[in-house]
């Protein structure tokens, strides 16, 4: 028995500019020897043949450079968001379209609660889609007065909490802290906007989404990403402490691990000096599966839950700007520490001015300390402009689009958070293209699905969930778009000469299709099959959904 195996296709894409296309793919020990034609297997020497995938289409592994672990363990607890989603098991969830369905999830989910006092948790919850109602402690109240009750918005950034719960927090008409919203007569609703009003919340509970890492969330991770091609993957927003870096050990030396791993460090819970330490200690840590190197800077917060900033004239529909996460001149000292000590950023920037604040950090920071690679990468970057993107390209700055907003939300977007120009060019990959700027797309699952191809069809269509083109002068061509969830990806990480492409000495990290991405027609794309992956070398195969 050779310990070479060839793989072979009915296309392999590879994404390598000298040879796009093969039928045969070799590997040993997890990496790539070679791909190219039946005839030039027989150059490879012995080697074991495998067809299980001879009709199938091959591409590298999908890179999914902006999601969260959370999406594994998260499924745990009732999801209340408004479209149909599919669970790591491939159990089917049904959407919650009225804060009615919201209420009748939670006092079902209830009944399994042991105790009265048992804290309730849920998420996925968005009120932007329920024509500007927002919930409120008479809604939660509703479901129990005496257990506290945490639904988390499906941004992330925004939860809503019962009285019980703003009681056991002393959260009352004379709270001064940011982000607690009040009514018209100073009554706290419910509603906690960002980091510093949800923490006195997660004090009283415990936090079962972000503090929950453990060995069978990031199996369960690896499993939503095996179901959706992805091969590598990061956790933009890790509490590095010594139960959660063990579990990322343990998940990467486990037998059979399917993924990749990237966690970034949360840079906003400790010091500038004490987050240093701990990104550099746990480089110790780095093996094939594991690769930390990449530190995560929280600035604005949602578009859609009215946090993030914009630059002048604000929200479309006057809504006051929103938050900042860390005040500017702290946000610029951090960025100049953790550039200075070598690290790798990638900054949070949903609003315009986010994004203008972080360049004007980062430009700052080169001059102070020039590093000619740094790959420092503003996430999501929804409202950059082309002045913004040509800066980029200038300072070596990297985007991360969140294309999939497009369909979730750029129908409100256009008509109330942005106004029809801005989100024409929201997540603006056209325009990155045609400026220089090195850019990936991405989910930041689990506020979506983790779906390169569904993200794919995002950035080609720029199609709203009711039907409307928005922005089409944005549109990419399928072949950037493949690039953007594979190469483009793997630069934004520092990852491009371990994944991405499918060439000599890369990992053995393949998305396994029914269907070619550059042969399909572009509204097609997000209905391709996938059959799994290949990590390594070995086939793991996608969950069935069901329901």
């Amino acid at each position: 028995m050779s310990d070479t195996t060839v793989f072979v296709a009915r296309d392999i894409i590879t994404m390598n500019a000298s040879r796009p296309h093969a039928t045969h793919v070799a590997i040993r020990d997890g990496r790539i020897i070679g791909a190219g034609s039946a005839e030039d297997a027989e150059s490879w020497g012995p080697f074991t043949l495998n067809e299980d995938f001879a009709d199938k289409v091959l591409v590298p592994g999908f890179v999914e450079g902006h999601a969260h672990a959370m999406e594994g363990g998260i499924w745990d607890f009732p999801y209340v968001g408004y479209e149909d989603r599919w669970d790591p098991s491939g159990k089917r969830w049904r959407g919650a379209q009225s804060l009615d369905d919201v209420i009748a999830v939670l006092k079902e989910a209830q009944t399994g609660l042991d105790d009265a006092d048992t804290p309730l948790f849920a998420w996925g919850f968005d009120p932007i889609y329920f024509g500007g109602g927002r919930m409120h402690t008479g809604h939660l109240d509703a479901v129990s007065t005496t257990r506290p009750i945490i639904v988390l918005h499906s941004n992330g950034h925004l939860l809503n909490a019962n009285s019980r719960l703003l009681d056991m927090a002393g959260i009352t008409a004379d709270t001064n802290i940011y982000g607690v919203l009040k009514d018209d007569t100073g009554k706290p609703t419910g509603e906690l906007m960002e980091m510093a009003a949800k923490y006195m919340a997660y004090k009283q509970t415990g936090n079962p989404f972000f503090g929950g890492i453990n060995l069978y969330s990031l199996q369960r991770y690896a499993d939503s990403a095996v179901n959706c091609g992805v091969t590598t993957a990061t956790d933009l927003f890790a509490t590095f402490n010594e139960t959660s870096l063990a579990a990322y050990l343990e998940a990467s030396q486990t037998p059979g691990y399917a993924l990749r791993l990237m966690p970034a460090l949360n840079t906003i819970e400790q010091s500038v000096e004490e987050g240093i330490a701990l990104a550099k200690r746990a480089l110790q840590d780095n093996n094939d599966r594991l690769h930390h190197r990449l530190c995560k800077v929280m600035t604005d917060g949602s578009i859609q839950g009215f946090t993030a900033r914009l630059k002048w004239p604000g929200y479309h529909n006057g809504k006051p700007n929103g938050l900042w996460n860390m005040d500017p001149e702290s946000l610029a000292e951090l960025i100049m520490g953790y550039h200075k000590a070598g690290l790798h950023l990638h900054i949070h920037t949903n609003g315009d001015e986010a994004s203008e604040l972080m360049l004007d950090a980062i430009e700052a920071a080169q001059i102070a300390c020039p590093r000619p690679d740094h790959r420092h990468t503003l996430q999501h970057c929804q409202m950059a402009d082309a002045s913004q993107f040509r800066r980029m390209a200038k300072l070596g700055v990297c985007s991360n689009l969140f294309a999939n907003h497009i369909y979730y939300w750029g129908d409100e977007h256009a008509a109330i958070t942005m106004g029809p120009d801005r989100a024409r060019r929201m997540d603006a990959a056209g325009t990155a293209l045609r400026e220089g700027v090195h850019f990936a797309i991405h989910s930041d699952a689990p506020v979506t699905p983790m779906a390169p191809l569904f993200t794919a069809w995002c950035a080609v269509n720029r199609q709203t969930r009711t039907g409307a083109i928005l922005g089409p002068e944005e549109r990419i061509s399928a072949a950037d778009a493949l690039y953007a969830i594979t190469l483009g990806a793997a630069y934004t990480l520092h990852m491009d000469h371990l994944v991405g492409s499918i060439e000599p000495g890369k990992y053995a990290d393949f998305a396994v299709l029914e269907d070619s991405p550059l042969q399909v027609a572009p509204e097609a794309i997000r209905d391709i099959g996938v059959w799994g992956t290949i990590s390594g070398g070995t086939p793991h195969q996608a969950a069935v959904r069901s329901g």
